[in-house]
């Protein structure tokens, strides 16, 4: 029905270079995808670490096999009760990329669909009513980048697939970046009964009173190729 490119265990590296502002970093990897997404670790003694920095990568030399990441501060785990660290980002610092690979979200327009899919690729799968009921909290009956992070970060997901027109594309859910592209061919009977704005069992999603993502999504296909045509430009036709 599909080939896909399966992703595997994260890829921890130590970073070749770090610029004075700390934005900007790179590692060497004999390959690596544009739009993984990552953190910055650094080491304390034999049995703690820290998180310093959340990084992606941005470009990939294959000649010189380096990879040029931009780094950014990361906020998942504050906590205003513990002190602030002031640590700087390193050459002996680790970078750890691909984190959560193995667990996804799938977005399909029907069951059908969904369920071949799931039952096709081995991860392991998180269940889209959790996305949905996400999405019915933050009031957003329209998906938006935000609460495809936001469940990146509560449920450890580290891949969104994305079915559309004929075609699953594979996105890092933090940068929302495309890292591949598989064909998946269904038939009329797969594609009928579309829901909206994605299959769940959630009957419904609570919406908030105005602002982005308030309004019921009307259509399947136009609407997410907008959303991966605004995170992948030049990547989607």
């Amino acid at each position: 029905m599909l080939v896909i490119q399966l992703f595997g265990d994260a890829v921890s590296v130590a970073i070749e270079t770090i610029n004075n502002d700390e934005t900007e970093a790179s590692v060497i990897l004999p390959n690596v995808d544009v739009g993984l997404s990552g953190v910055v670790v650094h080491k304390i003694d034999e049995l703690h670490s820290v998180i310093l920095k959340k990084a992606e990568v941005v470009s990939y030399d294959a000649n010189t096999k380096k990879a040029t990441l931009k780094l950014s501060e990361y906020e998942e785990l504050e906590n205003d009760a513990l002190p602030m660290s002031d640590w700087k980002v390193t050459k002996d610092d680790k970078v750890v990329l691909a984190i959560a690979y193995k667990r996804a979200l799938l977005v399909a327009p029907t069951e059908e669909i969904y369920h071949k899919i799931t039952k096709s690729i081995k991860l392991e799968w998180v269940d889209s009513d959790f996305f949905a009921t996400l999405l019915s909290t933050n009031g957003h009956p329209t998906p938006l980048i935000e609460d495809f992070r936001s469940l990146s970060e509560k449920y450890a997901v580290g891949l969104v697939l994305v079915y559309l027109e004929n075609k699953l594309y594979t996105l890092d859910a933090k940068s929302f970046k495309v890292l591949s592209v598989s064909e998946a061919l269904f038939t009329k009977e797969d594609k009928k009964e579309l829901q909206l704005p994605f299959f769940s069992r959630v009957q419904e999603i609570e919406a908030n009173w105005f602002g982005e993502g308030s309004d019921e999504l009307s259509e399947y296909a136009p609407y997410y190729k907008q959303l991966l045509k605004k995170y992948n430009k030049n990547k989607i036709n």
